[in-house]
């Protein structure tokens, strides 16, 4: 007489208890590190928005003249009537006239007289004005600075062109 034993297939109750705890610490670690990921996504677009804020601001700058064209300020409150680097100096949000939808923006500007600024191989140093603009947004803070020499302008009080 043989007794044949028939093999019974399917899982154990503790084979079945192990698999979920190791499925569920694992699920636990690829849902953390998606958590991290997912709340630092926005950070590189928030990055280049404040650079690329900050460099718009730095060209503009860059590009009005050394001296002031008409020799007086008067009149020149509002953004469009600046017409040298020094009307930049000390500026924010509301003078530079960010709009509101950018408002979580903290946009300022710093102008120095820098007279150390020396172009290629001259000895003498050039009078130039030291420009930074800084944009903030949250914990993320982008700084560009740039440097304007008057490249012969006229000096519209003195008329001096002694800049070169």
């Amino acid at each position: 007489m043989s007794t044949t034993r028939s093999k019974q297939r399917g899982f154990t109750l503790i084979e079945l208890i192990l698999f979920i705890v190791i499925v569920s610490v694992g699920l636990t670690g690829i849902l953390s590190v998606m958590n991290v990921t997912v709340k630092s996504s926005a950070d590189p677009m928030v990055r280049k928005q404040a650079m690329a804020m900050a460099e718009s601001l730095l060209e503009e700058i860059l590009l009005k003249n050394y001296h002031d064209p008409d020799a007086t300020n008067v009149g020149e409150t509002e953004r469009a009537d600046w017409d040298n680097v020094a009307d930049y100096a000390s500026k924010t949000n509301a003078a530079l006239g960010i709009p509101e939808n950018l408002s979580a923006y903290v946009v300022t500007t710093e102008v120095t007289n820098d007279a150390t600024t020396r172009l290629g191989n001259l000895t003498d140093s050039l009078p130039a004005w030291r420009i930074t603009v800084t944009v903030t947004h949250a914990s993320e803070i982008i700084s560009m600075t740039g440097y304007r020499t008057c490249y012969g302008e006229l000096d519209p009080v003195t008329g001096d062109s002694s800049c070169l």
